[in-house]
């Protein structure tokens, strides 16, 4: 349902303003002295398309959440930043390969935006999306699906050893109540709702939880928590709060600073060092200590392109565009083939494909892993990189006609839908989901289906036991 426009709308909206024309004065700023025009010309034509929906949602906010317009902003630090920043995996290309990259992006969200603005549909009434899931007031409990969640990571990862398709469903079904319960809770609290002793247990539960998935030396697993939080406070407070995303910029830049070094330790090839629950004291000391004295001269080379090719995106949509230069032909779908499989329950099919399928798929076929590799590390390629190795540009533009479309599509139908309804989870789900666009489409959808379906059938059997 709409939201009705306030001065603290409109003071948000002009906030935002400000804030997109000083990114813009960065991205020239800094780009301007190794840019060709052409890219720098692309990069900021690529943010006006990024910021675009946001700015117009802020303004009109014909809906609840703004999950397509976080999904487009996501482009921003996946791909404009690294190239307005001149990122050192870029030099490995040639201007021309690198220039077809930014075009790329620039197609997907001209797509997207066409698909979105002019696709239309009608808002569902029925009772499936628009009965409330409880008939009281559940905020007392929302902060118990966060500890129920920490529990999942403490015991997975450093208590438990849980098989990998079994972790990969468990971790969708967890990942989807604490992204629900994460949502609500910062919600609430953006609307000055939420009472302090459960802000102390919500801020607790997301701490800890934060530290245990940053010992994996990812900071975008421990991260896309905070920005589902940050996007539901902002959401529903109208404002944004600058002291405490400054707090965590610089913490998380310190440990930024440290993570090649803690990566080149940790992650040797010829001895990984397994973290344990008590060495995290001891683990989270050196790893500041690196970030405040980071010793970049000492870094081996090698090690940096790995975890370029962990961490990049842009870096990886100019590996794909550069192998097709040279011949290498396209999937012509073969990733897309993964998706229906991995829709299937395993239980129907033991020996169905792992999650991993595409993921495997790519980086064997481009020559960053062989068979063994596979197995145990993964590489995110993004879905834009996915789509131009099956079909190139026509593969782009068609990954944007349906991201376009799928979200217009969802954001139309739950616009009636209370936010603690079927309707209202669904666009929940889809919000959070829309930050992880690393993963193929395969791991994508699977992931999604297996979180809806858990995070929509936990107040159906609540309501059947309780009825």
């Amino acid at each position: 349902m709409p939201i009705p426009v306030t001065n603290d709308t409109q003071r948000f909206y002009k906030t935002t303003r400000l804030l997109v024309v000083g990114l813009i004065a960065f991205i020239i700023y800094t780009g301007s002295d190794h840019l060709p025009i052409v890219q720098l010309c692309l990069c900021v034509v690529s943010t006006l398309l990024a910021v675009w929906p946001a700015l117009s949602w802020i303004k009109n906010q014909p809906y609840q959440l703004p999950a397509f317009e976080t999904f487009m902003l996501t482009s921003i630090s996946a791909y404009i930043l690294p190239l307005a920043t001149n990122h050192v995996g870029l030099e490995l290309y040639e201007t021309a390969v690198v220039t077809k990259a930014a075009l790329g992006v620039v197609l997907f969200q001209l797509c997207a935006l066409f698909a979105f603005f002019q696709f239309q549909a009608i808002a569902r009434r029925e009772p499936f999306w628009t009965d409330p899931l409880f008939t009281r007031d559940i905020s007392s409990w929302l902060p118990t699906g966060l500890w129920i969640n920490l529990l999942y990571v403490l015991s997975s990862r450093f208590l438990i050893e849980i098989p990998g398709d079994i972790d990969s469903i468990l971790r969708a079904v967890f990942f989807g109540i604490n992204t629900a319960c994460t949502f609500l809770l910062g919600r609430s609290w953006g609307e000055g709702k939420l009472r302090a002793n459960l802000k102390i247990s919500v801020g607790l539960a997301l701490l800890i939880q934060a530290i245990l998935l940053m010992a994996s030396l990812y900071l975008i697993t421990a991260l896309s928590g905070f920005l589902v939080f940050m996007l539901a406070y902002v959401s529903g407070g109208r404002k944004i709060p600058i002291v405490t995303l400054a707090l965590v910029f610089i913490v998380l830049s310190v440990m930024h600073n440290g993570k090649s070094a803690m990566r080149a330790k940790y992650w040797d090839i010829d001895a990984p060092i397994q973290i344990e629950l008590s060495h995290l004291p001891d683990f989270y000391a050196e790893w500041f200590e690196n970030g405040l004295t980071p010793a970049l001269e000492n870094e081996d080379e090698a090690t940096n392109r790995l975890l370029l090719e962990r961490t990049s995106l842009i870096h990886m949509l100019c590996l794909v565009i550069d192998h097709q230069e040279t011949g290498l032909p396209f999937l012509n779908g073969i990733t897309y083939g993964h998706i229906l499989p991995q829709l299937v329950p395993r239980i129907f099919w033991p020996d169905k494909p792992t999650g991993q399928i595409s993921k495997k798929t790519l980086s064997i076929y481009y020559g960053l892993q062989d068979e063994h590799a596979a197995k145990s590390t993964s590489i995110a390629f993004g879905q834009l990189a996915e789509a131009y190795a099956n079909f190139g540009f026509f593969g782009l533009g068609l990954l944007g006609i349906f991201f376009g479309w799928a979200n217009k599509l969802i954001a139309t139908w739950t616009k009636s839908s209370p936010l603690i309804s079927n309707g209202g989870f669904i666009m929940i789900l889809l919000m959070a989901w829309s930050l992880q666009i690393e993963l193929p489409m395969s791991s994508w959808i699977a992931s999604f289906y297996q979180a809806s379906l858990c995070v929509l059938g936990i107040p159906f059997i609540l309501r059947r036991i309780s009825g």
